[in-house]
């Protein structure tokens, strides 16, 4: 029987490297939802849109773009794209892009195509709320600004200082946060686990704690 983990949270909480490690534990799939935003972040910057686009544009621009995921790694319209969305340009564009409405309509579209037969891990902002509202599991991962600056920093995806990029994070989540369309939110039956003070092993240690034993194998 297939089921579907859903694991939210802000950037930096660890989200991407976690879900990835832990289907591979779990010998499932793994579908990272906040670099499909930043593979259309990526297409909209190369072709000219930026904020003030109008509607027609973006709708005809996502008519143009296909995602896929092969060995983990993103694919935009056939080109592997996995270092040219962890540009700061893109950090810097992909909130406005998240929040538009036809834009999450149609990657969500794609998420819940591409996980409807198999069993998946997913992550991303509003999984657990919108785009799985009924997964089997919900987790909600997060940590402390400081702390998330200093991850993307040693990450070294960022030519900002930790001060900068700490204060990104901040400006990001109060923009994830608020935004009309699927804001940031914890799923009222999610589990939240905060990482401030774990590493990646402990964390996923914590998830497969509250999972069923038949389902970790």
């Amino acid at each position: 029987m297939t089921y579907i983990i859903a694991i939210d949270g802000p950037s930096g909480s660890g989200k991407s490297t976690i879900s990835n490690k832990l289907a591979q534990i779990l010998n499932i799939e793994y579908l990272n939802t906040g670099a499909m935003y930043r593979a259309a972040t990526f297409y909209f910057l190369e072709n000219g849109l930026n904020q003030e686009s109008k509607e027609n544009e973006i709708l005809s621009a996502l008519d143009k773009i296909n995602i896929d995921f092969i060995d983990n790694e993103i694919y935009l319209n056939g080109k592997n794209i996995e270092n040219e969305i962890r540009t700061d340009l893109i950090t810097k564009n992909v909130s406005w892009v998240s929040a538009n409405g036809k834009v999450r309509e149609r990657l969500v579209d794609m998420q819940r195509d591409i996980a409807s037969k198999k069993s998946f891990v997913l992550d991303g902002r509003d999984i657990g709320t919108v785009v799985f509202p009924n997964a089997k599991y919900k987790f909600y991962l997060t940590a402390n600004a400081r702390q998330r600056a200093m991850r993307r920093f040693d990450q070294h995806e960022s030519n900002l200082s930790v001060d900068e990029i700490e204060k990104a994070i901040i400006a990001r989540d109060q923009y994830d946060s608020t935004r009309e369309i699927s804001p940031l939110k914890k799923a009222a039956d999610a589990i939240e686990i905060d990482n401030s003070n774990l590493n990646i092993d402990q964390t996923i240690e914590l998830i497969l704690k509250n999972m069923d034993k038949e389902d970790v194998v």
